[in-house]
Formats: structure tokens, C-alpha cells, sequence
């Protein structure tokens, strides 16, 4: 049995009907007033008491209310009167506990602001890679409309890599000067209407490709805006998952996108998918204003924002500003580490097995495995789901060993080699002709492509840890080399499949030979002990 109480904090009258085996108080003032819900500076306070076991205490506790002039907790004034109504007495043998909580709106009203700020960047990843693989899925009746063959296929896919890779360094760059929060902004407002923009263009080749590069461009300045926000705001014990937390958007971003978009196209048609997931991405552009200028009725909190950047700035400071920064970033210095080396190889090697099969598998699975558009998206599905499991669970691995001591490059070391040793031995087992089943592949395909998430916690952290200053900027360098295979792995993978009609050499033998050739680099260099990159070093 129970009895449940409220008690507005701003002595409003809340009126609440009997209930059996229920006891409602109700708490009014001597001058009523009007209850606002939404006032900042009010909320209203539930407390549950649980009755269990021993009649008698019940009984003790209601008189000592009497006698203490009916005062629950203290919290009664002297201008306030008790009117209470109460069902059937509560069952026999019963001990009064009592357990409070507090609810507010918003729900993140009190979450401190740099915790507000990750939640909202993951947020953005998910509509990111839900515009990055409308396309994979879109490619397959859009093909059939316009007569398209793998080759145009694959160069219309390739083409947001184009943007993607353009638009790397200044997005590091612009996130180093103006902080990353503002270029995030800015980011996702220019994919979302470039995405809204597919279905008037698609007719036209040219104006397609234009319209894919821009999408490409603004996500492109993403993970730069990210890193920057992440290394300026979170400590080394957290980094691990709150890179796995905005990074792990991605994965969620594409099962979303994968579930989604086939529905869609089979009821409202393909361009519906571009249509609404622009549409997304314009309301998350809104929404973030709120958050990001810590409007009222959020957490008085305020945004830690970079120190080389002030809002009241006039536009011509800052662009003299631009320019100085350019000339102060320590370029010479950056090329001269092996730890820099080896992060551009692994993320361009990494890349290249992602971007493909990003790409490609829906096609696969439709052609290879005589799956339908709804089965292959389906089953396209299965490798970001489990990659955003693994992903929660290697930012754990990664950040308890660093708690523990462990070197923080044998850390990054160790998860990397898994990222990449595990999807290159499941795309050997499954290029080679074994005769397994259908399920039986996309099972070893999923394990593969879910380990790689590892990297979130290897490669992905490293540009933090070995400079939280330059870590955008290092992250634009590393992601330009690594958009490179979006650009020429999905094309080439395309035009080999023309060419040989294998799927075997086409989209899994240069994927395992990188994923390989990467292992070895980085474990021979990487490195993540901080690094001052003076030019005189």
C-alpha cells in the first residue's frame, strides 16, 4: 500500500481526487495563487512513503503529526493549512518509509553545461550519418530511375567525400579560433539544406554532385568542431568515453538511417529520406541555440568558451585574427613527429575499410546475397548497431586501464590493433569461398565491422592526448588523408566491380591489405605522450 503527497514548492493549490487504498494531502496557501508550471524558478516535489510491516509504528508516527501540530518534515509554515482526504485505512502491519525526488523542467535543467554540450554534439553525429547514408540506400531505386551503372553509382556516393575532404583543415582551424561549438553549428545547418536539396537536383549529374559536396563539406568540419569541444571541456579520465559518446552517434546515427530509409522510399518515394532528414538537422540547429546560449530556464552555468575567441568580437578583429592564428600553427613541427605519421596512415587505412563498406554493403547484400531493398538495409543494420555496444564497452576498457596506470599509449595501442586486426580477419573469412549461408556472413561481418569501434578509443583519442591545443587541427590533418578513401576507395570500388564482377577483390582485398599495413605502423609509432610542437624542437 502507499500514500503519495505532492507539494507545490510555490505554495500553489493542486487538487488531486480520492483514491482507494490512497492517502492525497493537499497544501494551499491562505492566498491562492495562479500555479505557472513553466516559472523558472519553481518545481514541484513528489514524495512516495511505502508502507510495509508493523501497524503499531504507523499509529506512533500519526500521533507524533498530531502533536506536533501536523508538520510533515518540518516544512509546514504557520500560514498554512492541512487539507487532507483520505480512502481506506492502509493495510495492517506496516513501517513508513519515505523516499523524495525532485522533478524539473527540463530535464537537463541541472546538468553542468559541458555535459549539455556532448549530448547535443552526439546528437548532431546521429543526424550526421543519418544524411551520410541515405544515399547508400537511396543509390539503389535512384539507379533504377535515372539508368546508372556501379561506376556512376559509385562516383555519386564518392562525391561527398569530396567536400568531406576540402573541408577538414579549415574546420580544424576555424574550431581552434572561433571555438567548436560555433563551427558544429554552422556545420549541420549547410548538410541539412544541401540534403534538402537531392530530390530537385537529381536529374541533373552535375548539380547532384554539387549539391553531395556540400553535405560533405559541412559534415567534414564536424569532427574537428568536436574534438576541439571535447579536449577544451573534458578531462584525460573521461576523454575516452566522451569521445566514444560523440563519436558513437555515428553508429547510432546509421542504424537509424538504415531503418528508416527503406520504409520511406517503399511508401513515400526516395526523395522523402532526404526531405526529412534535412528537415532534422535544421530543427537540431534550432535547438541548439538554447543549449548552446544558456537561455534562463537552463543551468545558469555558463559555456566555457575558447579563450582565443570573444563573441562581442567585431567581424573585422576577428578575421585579423584568422590570419595571425594560420601563421602561428606549428606545421613543420606537426610533420616531423612519427606519432602524427602514424595517425595520418591509421585513419587513412581505417577510412578506407569503413567508407566502403559504408557504401557498398547494402549493394552486397542485395546483389551478393539475393537480398530486397527492405532485407539488405535490414541486415545493413546489424554492423552500427553492435558497434555502438562495443563502442560503450571499449571506452570502459580504455578508461580503466588508464585509471589503473597503464601507459596511456599502450592503451590507445592496444585498442587500435583490435580495430583493425578484427574486421580484416573476418573480411578474409568471409571473401573466401567456404560456401557459408547468407546469415552466416553477415554474422562474421558484423563481429568485424563492431570491433573496429575500437578505434574511438585508440586513434580517435590520440589527437587529444598528445595536444589538447592543436587537437582540432590535428584531427582535420589525420581526417583529410582519411576522407581520401571516401573519394577514391568507393569510386574504384564501383569501377572494379564493373570490371571483374567480384566482390571479393573489389570491396574486401585493399580493406584487409590497409587494415594490416596500418596495424604495423601504428604499433611501430604511435605514440601518446603530450607533444609541445615547438618549431625550434
Amino acid at each position: 500500500m502507499a500514500k503519495f503527497t505532492v507539494r507545490a514548492e510555490n505554495n500553489n493549490l493542486c487538487n488531486f481526487p480520492n483514491f482507494v487504498n490512497h492517502k492525497v494531502s493537499i497544501f494551499n496557501t491562505l492566498r491562492p495563487q495562479r500555479l505557472n508550471l513553466f516559472a523558472q524558478n519553481h518545481s514541484l516535489k513528489f514524495r512516495v512513503s511505502c508502507s510495509i510491516i508493523e501497524r503499531e509504528k504507523e499509529k506512533a508516527l500519526e500521533k507524533q503529526r498530531i502533536l506536533k501540530g501536523l508538520k510533515v518534515n518540518g516544512e509546514l509554515s504557520k500560514k498554512r493549512e492541512l487539507i487532507s482526504t483520505s480512502g481506506n485505512e492502509l493495510g495492517a502491519e506496516n513501517e513508513e518509509k519515505e523516499v523524495g525526488f525532485e522533478w524539473s523542467w527540463p530535464p537537463w535543467k541541472n546538468l553542468p553545461q559541458r555535459y549539455k554540450l556532448i549530448g547535443t554534439t552526439s546528437l548532431a553525429f546521429v543526424i550526421c550519418n543519418m544524411d551520410k547514408v541515405n544515399l547508400s540506400i537511396a543509390i539503389i531505386p535512384m539507379s533504377h530511375q535515372f539508368g546508372w551503372n556501379s561506376s556512376v553509382a559509385g562516383l555519386v556516393q564518392s562525391s561527398f567525400f569530396w567536400g568531406y575532404a576540402l573541408s577538414q583543415l579549415p574546420g580544424g582551424w576555424l574550431s581552434k579560433i572561433f571555438g567548436g561549438s560555433k563551427v558544429l553549428e554552422v556545420g549541420v545547418l549547410v548538410w541539412s539544406l544541401a540534403t534538402m536539396l537531392v530530390p530537385y537536383l537529381a536529374g541533373f549529374m552535375p548539380a547532384l554532385i554539387f549539391s553531395r559536396i556540400l553535405v560533405g563539406i559541412g559534415e567534414g568540419v564536424s569532427p574537428s568542431a568536436a574534438t576541439d569541444l571535447i579536449a577544451r571541456t573534458i578531462p584525460l579520465e573521461e576523454r575516452s568515453r566522451a569521445v566514444s559518446f560523440v563519436f558513437g552517434g555515428l553508429s547510432f546515427g546509421s542504424v537509424t538511417g538504415l531503418l528508416l530509409a527503406p520504409p520511406l522510399i517503399q511508401n513515400y518515394g526516395w526523395e522523402s529520406v532526404f526531405y526529412l532528414f534535412g528537415f532534422l538537422g535544421i530543427a537540431w540547429f534550432l535547438g541548439f541555440q538554447l543549449v548552446k546560449e544558456d537561455r534562463p530556464w537552463f543551468s545558469t552555468e555558463s559555456m566555457s568558451w575558447p579563450p582565443s575567441f570573444s563573441r562581442n568580437k567585431s567581424m573585422g578583429s576577428s578575421l585579423a585574427e584568422l590570419s595571425a592564428s594560420l601563421k602561428d600553427v606549428p606545421w613543420k613541427a606537426f610533420f616531423r613527429s612519427k606519432a602524427v605519421w602514424a595517425m595520418i596512415y591509421a585513419h587513412f587505412c581505417g577510412s578506407w575499410g569503413h567508407y566502403t563498406c559504408l557504401s557498398w554493403l547494402p549493394t552486397y547484400f542485395s546483389e551478393e546475397l539475393n537480398l530486397n531493398l527492405t532485407e539488405a538495409a535490414w541486415v545493413s543494420v546489424f554492423p552500427p548497431l553492435a558497434s555502438i555496444f562495443v563502442t560503450g564497452i571499449a571506452s570502459q576498457f580504455a578508461d580503466n586501464l588508464i585509471s589503473k596506470g597503464v601507459d596511456t599509449s599502450v592503451v590507445r595501442k592496444i585498442c587500435q590493433t583490435i580495430a583493425f586486426l578484427s574486421p580484416a580477419t573476418c573480411m578474409i573469412l568471409s571473401s573466401l569461398d567456404f560456401g557459408l549461408p547468407p546469415w552466416e556472413v553477415v554474422t562474421i561481418l558484423t563481429g568485424g565491422l563492431a570491433l573496429s569501434s575500437f578505434a574511438l578509443s585508440g586513434l580517435y583519442c590520440t589527437h587529444q592526448d598528445i595536444s589538447p591545443e592543436y587537437a582540432s587541427i590535428l584531427l582535420g590533418i589525420t581526417n583529410t588523408v582519411g576522407a581520401v578513401p571516401g573519394i577514391v576507395g568507393v569510386a574504384l570500388t564501383g569501377f572494379l566491380l564493373d570490371s571483374t564482377h567480384s566482390w571479393s577483390i573489389s570491396l574486401f582485398a585493399p580493406s584487409i591489405f590497409f587494415y594490416l599495413t596500418g596495424t604495423i605502423v601504428w604499433l611501430a609509432f604511435a605514440s601518446s605522450k603530450p607533444q609541445t610542437f615547438s618549431e625550434g624542437d
